[in-house]
């Protein structure tokens, strides 16, 4: 999603040969691709950017979290969505009920090496890229900064894309 100047990039599916070089934003008529990193504006209207990439990417970083797959995953209590499983517990604040246990075992070993805050960090910028609307993602450049800043302060994330809530509250990320 980076190249090696740490600068978003298209990736996959041959989209890059569509964008212009000056482009921001483009438009396909035929939609490819794996479902579930796809963002919604591009699986629903053939609409892509680096925001798109934003998107895939969030995904990504809430599976090595988790230790879960977004395709495949299967949860009664979240109507079956990865992205409403990693919300859900987000907002109700039992995000580090979701990480992986290998990772929790395999710091325990090293008791002064798991930092919760730096996981909370990942999920909550994780979510952040996975925004419904891709103005409110941030971009490759905000994420980097704030994973390496520890004085960030990162905004709250919204609901994400895909966002299957059992209530109307689960749409308001104040309450």
């Amino acid at each position: 999603l980076l190249d090696r100047n740490m600068i978003p990039k298209i990736s996959d599916f041959g989209m890059a040969r569509i964008f212009a070089r000056d482009e921001t934003e483009a438009n396909t008529m035929k939609v490819v691709g794996t479902y579930g990193y796809m963002s919604p504006e591009y699986a629903m209207n053939g609409i892509f950017s680096e925001k798109s990439d934003v998107f895939s990417f969030g995904v990504i970083v809430l599976e090595i979290v988790t230790g879960k797959r977004n395709r495949g995953f299967y949860n009664l209590n979240y109507k079956n969505n990865f992205l409403s499983y990693a919300w859900s517990n987000w907002k109700e604040g039992r995000a580090l009920e979701i990480v992986d246990p290998v990772i929790e075992d395999s710091l325990s070993s090293l008791p002064s090496t798991f930092q919760p805050q730096e996981v909370l960090k990942c999920i909550q910028i994780g979510l952040l890229c996975v925004q419904e609307l891709a103005e409110h993602r941030p971009t490759m450049s905000s994420v980097v900064w704030m994973l390496g800043s520890e004085a960030t302060e990162i905004p709250q994330p919204k609901p994400p894309g895909y966002f299957v809530g059992g209530s109307p509250d689960d749409l308001d990320p104040s309450s």
